[in-house]
């Protein structure tokens, strides 16, 4: 194993029974030692996901091992080089999707999970990237199969995965209705690029929806709210049209009745980053096309609100209060 010197200890968030923010404890732990194919990285920012927090609740897809330490998509300088990894070296700045642990001083993550980094990119940017854009790539392009011209509907425009998805939309040559709860948000979602905004609680949106695009409906919608406005989503559908099922920020029960796809042939199609992650083609290709529009600077993370680690169970409650926009980060270093 090749590695740095560093202490034996270090800050961590523990969990150790699943619930609400406050499960999120502050504890010393030991510095992990990286195993076979595992590289530790010194933890410079992590990026803060909606599925963190379902996660630390028992609420996400898969169930949650405890006791963990939170936190799937984090950046920082390589620290260590676990037994048979190539082609990083110590110092190097990576990005990881390496799916829990992040929330530390220090981390583990499969080598095959890492990211290189721009030079360009501050620790927060480069923290702010893995999980948004690659889920809206694969929700624009491969399973959402956009086109240029097309309309597509952006739901919590102002989010991570919400800014990602109006800058590759229009990257993509799309035209993007967003979707949001503010007035500042929606000038936020105008700045990036989006044609048309509306308030997500507006009493016409379904009309003003389907009108933007032309009378029709929208041929493409990334549905993250779920619940009761999940029906919303297929009302503003154009025939034909495809539903990408992202998230279910809502916390709700959404139903779904079959006849309602036969009268309109609507597809609806669920997508979940970690199955497709592990599809060597599907990431090689998405990653090899973000890559040109990050050369271009027509993709630039939006980096929301910093909280120190002490300070993470109040960035997850902020995020269930709908309080932050771009991507929530939190500095363990700071």
């Amino acid at each position: 194993m090749t590695t740095t010197e560093t202490g034996n200890t270090m800050r961590a968030i523990w969990v150790e029974q699943l619930g609400e923010p406050d499960v999120l404890q502050l504890r010393e732990l030991p510095v992990p030692q990286p195993a076979a194919g595992e590289v530790r990285l010194r933890v410079e920012a992590v990026g803060i996901n909606f599925a963190d927090v379902l996660a630390s609740a028992g609420q996400y897809l898969t169930r949650t091992r405890v006791p963990y330490t939170p936190g799937m998509e984090f950046a920082g300088t390589v620290d260590a080089l676990g037994e048979g990894v190539s082609g990083l070296e110590i110092g190097q700045r990576v990005a990881s999707l390496g799916g829990r642990g992040g929330l530390a001083e220090y981390a583990l993550s499969p080598a095959a999970a890492l990211i290189p980094v721009p030079a360009s990119f501050t620790g927060a940017q480069a923290a702010a990237f893995p999980v948004s854009y690659f889920t809206a790539y694969f929700g624009l392009k491969t399973l959402g199969r956009g086109q240029p011209g097309e309309w597509v509907l952006v739901q919590a425009a102002a989010g991570a995965l919400g800014t990602a998805s109006i800058q590759l939309a229009k990257a993509m040559g799309m035209q993007v209705v967003a979707m949001a709860s503010t007035e500042e948000k929606l000038a936020m979602a105008r700045e990036l690029g989006a044609d048309v905004t509306l308030l997500q609680d507006d009493l016409e949106r379904v009309k003003k929806v389907r009108a933007a695009a032309g009378g029709g409906g929208v041929p493409l919608i990334l549905e993250v709210v779920g619940g009761p406005r999940f029906q919303e989503s297929l009302d503003m559908a154009a025939s034909l049209g495809r539903v990408i099922v992202i998230g279910n920020a809502s916390r709700e029960q959404a139903n779904l009745r079959p006849v309602e796809l036969m009268k309109r042939n609507l597809s609806v199609t669920g997508l979940w980053l970690t199955s497709l992650m592990q599809d060597p083609e599907l990431a090689r290709e998405a990653a090899q096309e973000l890559a040109k529009l990050l050369a271009t600077g027509r993709v630039i993370p939006q980096v929301g609100p910093s909280y120190p680690l002490a300070d993470s169970a109040q960035a997850f409650r902020d995020i269930m209060a709908r309080k932050t926009t771009g991507k929530v980060i939190i500095a363990p270093q700071e």
